[in-house]
């Protein structure tokens, strides 16, 4: 892990850009902070230019409740070399939206690939933040891509916890998977998503294997989450992933 810049933020917050093995990444850690803290994992659709203020908004809230966050860019996303195949089944996919065709095969094509190339990275990704002074777990997800989240719950033994967006295509042959996830869930669902199907996320709930799984579903689409879900997904993460009372 190479990092390239650092720079403190108007309340405290460290923010160090890094690239490991050409993935770039951010890392957020809070300023005031002098033990090793648990990590949260923050997932996104991909463009981390695009993506950063939000991303930053997260990091900043996790900071404030004693927390590290991370996060890498997606295959195939900014400035990371393009996917042919990637690209051309999202171009079909769209196409099958607009006609009302079935978007199964499609969605295989467009998922699996991602997931196949990004989990290997978060996991790399997982091991060098881990091998820092200031990092100590343990270690949530938070965000999308749904399927990225869903196959590191699966595989990668440190996730304690995690918090889905249910806003994002998953495969069908992903829901056993689903089924074996066993950690603590917290999934957000926009009941209103024009781009999500939501009878599909219910079932997807549903599958989860975890004992403790909650479903939070708020009116409005995609990117109308209300800020009091952020701030119970972030209570949900101090339930697992610190000592520190939650406040009601």
């Amino acid at each position: 892990m190479d990092f390239t810049s650092e720079r403190h933020l108007d309340d405290g917050v460290v923010e160090r850009e890094f690239t490991l093995d050409d993935v770039p990444g951010i890392l957020w850690v809070p300023g005031s902070s002098s033990a090793p803290l648990p990590l949260i994992l923050l997932g996104h659709p991909g463009g981390l230019r695009k993506m950063y203020p939000r991303l930053m908004d997260r990091a900043r809230q996790c900071a404030q409740l004693g927390f590290a966050t991370a996060t890498i860019e997606l295959p195939g996303s900014g400035d990371r070399p393009r996917l042919a195949d990637v690209e051309q089944a999202r171009a079909d996919l769209r196409q099958a939206l607009a006609t009302g065709e079935p978007v199964g095969e499609i969605v295989d094509r467009l998922i699996f690939p991602l997931v196949e190339q990004a989990v290997p990275e978060w996991q790399a990704a997982l091991d060098a933040l881990l091998s820092l002074p200031e990092v100590g777990g343990p270690v949530g997800y938070s965000g999308g891509v749904l399927a990225v989240g869903i196959r590191l719950a699966v595989v990668e033994p440190r996730i304690a916890a995690a918090g889905f967006f249910a806003g994002s295509y998953v495969p069908e042959g992903m829901f056993d998977e689903a089924r074996r996830i066993t950690v603590p869930l917290h999934v957000l669902l926009q009941w209103d998503d024009e781009g999500n199907d939501r009878q599909h996320a219910l079932d997807l709930f549903d599958a989860f294997g975890s004992q403790e799984k909650t479903l939070q579903a708020n009116m409005g689409g995609h990117t109308g989450v209300p800020k009091f879900a952020g701030d119970d997904a972030a209570r949900f993460f101090v339930r697992h992933l610190s000592r520190r009372p939650v406040r009601s």
